[in-house]
């Protein structure tokens, strides 16, 4: 039997007819500079085809529905086995979604509560499912099982009383024809809509934002010579009514957004915001409820589940083999780096690395045999030191039968793999060339390739000089989370990185306490710790890796602004003005110049029942989001949907001659994103690649007044290529006068830090302190630090 994958003719994205011959059972890795089409290869092309043999061997209605969606652009992919793909979930997420549902440990949790929990005399043994929040016969009746409950009040529906209501006092009515509409209603029913809101009467001012009637009433609109006008019947409702009904209700994002702006949520006054029914919170295991069990990091839960339980019987062997079995499950997990976690953390708090971690410790734990793996950056977000256990994780799988193809930016993990395939050499159109496929050590040859200079020590690394700090920004007194009565001092026009284990504090420290206090100082107001040295930071940029946009309207271009220059310029060519189109004709987000059948999405969403959802190319404009019409406006040679085709390198040449486009073109290209698409979706960039658009935003602001920016694993998802040029974008922060702190795990980038932050030892209650600060020699050689062997490394 042929032990290999063989590809032939790969042509996805930039793919270059590209041939490939990979190993069956053994971890392959896919490596290459951000762009240069790794994931067209591995995701795009490899899993895509072997998800649609899959596919078509189902239902006739089903293989329907493959056929819209489409395959892959492959010429033939022969010895390809069943294939699982573990990849970054990109934003979104649901509120019932936790670290116990998606690793099923709560499954065996319940049922331990279930068969073996102590329960108050004379009641009935309870179901497993009455200890969901997700089930009618488990959730408080009052929340619904989700902890806590939305209200409104007079403050949140108007914050600025001061306003009559013809001024638009009731920030909570929907904007536009529909709010202008209710106050004429009000009008209509005798309210004074022209006096300050406070001076009407307080019974009158209840009515009018709570109540649940809806009155019908006739309205006369002012005459207008421009319109006719009639009569029309209005009906009444309340600001509370719309606010409650829109949040639970509306699948606008934008709108679900304004609603949740005057909402006032706080705990479940039932369940106290333990989600379940009274009957399921008396049952005790080892002295516990449910919910304080969930709550614990999972080494704490490990350790409380080993502890003799003291039961006999039935109910003891019950106790034994699901005690066994959570520990089991736990030790996984703990492997992967995520003991810190409780199985009742939201997997909406989760970066997209921890979420595809608790997928892969599942998967460990599946028995699946003959199976190929594809995963997208495993170590994302992961400390050197759990990148070790990471590697053995993936060895495991292997050993059980399996194939793997990591996509990976991680050199550690490259060098532990039994064969790699380097693609590129650039991005977008300069890469989509396999440049080596062999055993790692035969990529030293591949002269081509980026990834051989940093794998095998070649590129030049100057030692770095640590500037002079320009003042100090000292924190005392810092307990949050787990973080205990800290105390820390950061060097003002230095450059800081804040490194630790997965679960240490970092990103509360700097993103939640050294951010909040410096807000604070911003606004005037007495920060909630002690600090000093605040009066010498002007402003805050967080450059955080949450996503720029939640729907696919939200792109590269509209998020940066350049969009609204290019469709000015399209605006301008003289068939636009000899047809009258003015620059909302080329925007896709409103009726004119988009194509309706998608509504200017470029995509239809298509159902597939019992499967994930899918979406394929509009039948209509192929894509292309606007009406032919509209795309028969030329400039350059290009139609608006060319233009956003484009990647950021190639509208650089394109756009060069409008000022307004280039400056953004050009931050993007220098924090290395010169290989993403102009109309790219927001929803489908990483969270490292969306903080660096951020990030690409901010650059292209000229300030003179002392920032401090702050960033959160901002070499996340980069090839090492890449990190030296975004390092060399925050050098020229620095330079310019301006602090950088940022928590990072990367130790080549700690390695060129000014001074580094260290904490742990560990994570969750094992973590929290500060263990090492200073210049990064002085850090590498601290004795209890996990980062200083690491580090070191680096250094030599």
């Amino acid at each position: 039997m042929d032990p290999m994958i063989r590809v032939r003719d790969a042509r996805e994205h930039n793919l270059r007819h590209v041939d490939l011959d990979a190993p069956r059972d053994r971890i392959v890795v896919f490596t290459g500079v951000s762009g240069s089409g790794k994931s067209s290869l591995a995701f795009g092309t490899i899993y895509a085809e072997a998800q649609r043999r899959y596919l078509e061997s189902v239902a006739p209605y089903a293989r329907r529905l493959i056929e819209q969606a489409g395959a892959p652009k492959v010429g033939d992919i022969t010895g390809l086995p069943p294939a699982v793909a573990l990849q970054q979930a990109r934003g979104g997420g649901n509120a019932r979604s936790s670290v116990g549902t998606v690793t099923q440990l709560s499954n065996v949790l319940r049922m331990l509560f279930s068969r073996a929990g102590a329960y108050p005399e004379g009641a009935e043994q309870l179901d497993s499912d009455s200890f969901s929040p997700n089930t009618p016969i488990g959730a408080c009746p009052h929340c619904h099982g989700l902890g806590t409950v939305h209200t409104v009040s007079e403050d949140s529906l108007v914050p600025d009383p001061s306003l009559s209501i013809r001024d638009g006092a009731v920030a909570a009515w929907p904007g536009a024809w529909q709010g202008k509409n209710y106050r004429d209603i009000l009008a209509e029913l005798g309210v004074d809509v022209d006096i300050p809101f406070r001076d009407l009467p307080a019974e009158r001012r209840e009515w009018i934002l709570m109540t649940d009637e809806q009155p019908v009433v006739t309205i006369h609109p002012i005459r207008d010579a421009a319109r006719i006008t009639r009569p029309y019947q209005g009906t009444y409702s309340s600001p509370r009514r719309w606010v409650l009904h829109t949040y639970a209700t509306t699948k606008s994002a934008t709108l679900r957004a304004k609603a949740a702006r005057h909402l006032i949520s706080s705990p479940c006054p039932v369940c106290h915001g333990r989600r379940l029914r009274p009957e399921a919170l008396a049952v005790r295991f080892a002295g516990h409820d449910i919910t304080e069990l969930a709550a614990l990091p999972m080494t704490e839960l490990a350790a409380v589940l080993s502890r003799p339980h003291g039961l006999d019987g039935v109910r003891a062997e019950a106790a034994d083999a699901l005690t066994g079995n959570l520990r089991d499950r736990i030790e996984t997990m703990t492997e992967l780096g995520l003991g810190y976690l409780s199985t009742s953390r939201s997997t909406t708090t989760l970066s997209a690395g921890e979420l595809q971690r608790l997928r892969l410790g599942t998967q460990l734990r599946s028995g699946l045999f003959g199976v190929l793996y594809v995963l997208d950056e495993p170590s994302a977000g992961l400390h050197p030191a759990d990148t070790e256990a990471l590697v053995g994780s993936l060895h495991r799988l292997r050993a059980a039968g399996n194939s793997l193809f990591v996509v990976e930016h991680d050199l550690d993990v490259v060098r532990h793999a039994d064969w790699v395939v380097d693609v590129g050499p650039g991005a977008g159109e300069h890469g989509g060339r396999v440049l080596y496929s062999g055993e790692v050590a035969g990529l030293a040859r591949a002269g081509e390739s980026v990834t051989r200079r940093y794998l095998f020590g070649l590129v030049p690394r100057e030692p770095h000089e640590p500037r002079t700090p320009q003042g100090r920004l000292e924190l005392r007194g810092v307990t949050l989370h787990n973080l205990r009565d800290v105390e820390v001092s950061f060097p003002l026009g230095c450059f800081t990185a804040v490194t630790g284990v997965s679960g240490s504090g970092k990103t509360t420290l700097v993103t939640h306490v050294l951010t909040a206090a410096v807000e604070a100082h911003l606004a005037g107001q007495e920060p909630e710790v002690k600090a000093t040295g605040l009066d010498q930071v002007a402003r805050l940029v967080r450059v955080d890796q949450k996503p720029i946009g939640r729907t696919p309207r939200s792109n590269l271009a509209t998020y940066t602004g350049l969009f609204d220059a290019v469709r000015k310029l399209f605006a301008a060519a003289p068939e636009s003005v000899a047809r009258g189109y003015d620059a909302g004709r080329f925007s896709f987000n409103v009726p004119g110049g988009r194509c309706e059948n998608c509504q200017g999405e470029g995509e239809i969403s298509i159902e597939m029942l019992f499967l994930p959802g899918a979406s394929a190319p509009c039948p209509v404009c192929h894509g292309r989001r606007y009406n032919d019409a509209t795309l028969e406006i030329m400039v350059g040679g290009r139609s608006i949907a060319d233009v956003l085709g484009l990647t950021v390198d190639e509208a650089r040449t394109a756009l060069a001659g409008v000022p307004a486009a280039a400056r953004s073109l050009e931050t993007l290209a220098e924090v290395g994103l010169g290989y993403l698409r102009l109309g790219q979706p927001a929803t489908t960039l990483s969270g490292g690649e969306a903080q660096r658009v951020k990030l690409a935003s901010e650059l292209q602001r000229v300030r003179r007044d002392h920032t401090l920016y702050v960033l959160d694993e901002p070499t996340s998802g980069l090839h090492p290529a890449d990190v030296d040029r975004l390092v060399a974008q925050l050098d020229g922060l620095v330079a310019a006068g301006n602090t950088v702190v940022l928590v990072e795990h990367d130790m080549d980038v700690v390695a060129r830090a000014d001074w580094v932050v260290d904490l742990g030892p560990g994570g969750g209650d094992a973590g929290g302190r500060i263990i090492a600060v200073g210049p990064p020699p002085s850090v590498a050689a601290a004795p209890d630090s996990v980062t200083a062997p690491f580090l070191a490394r680096h250094l030599r």
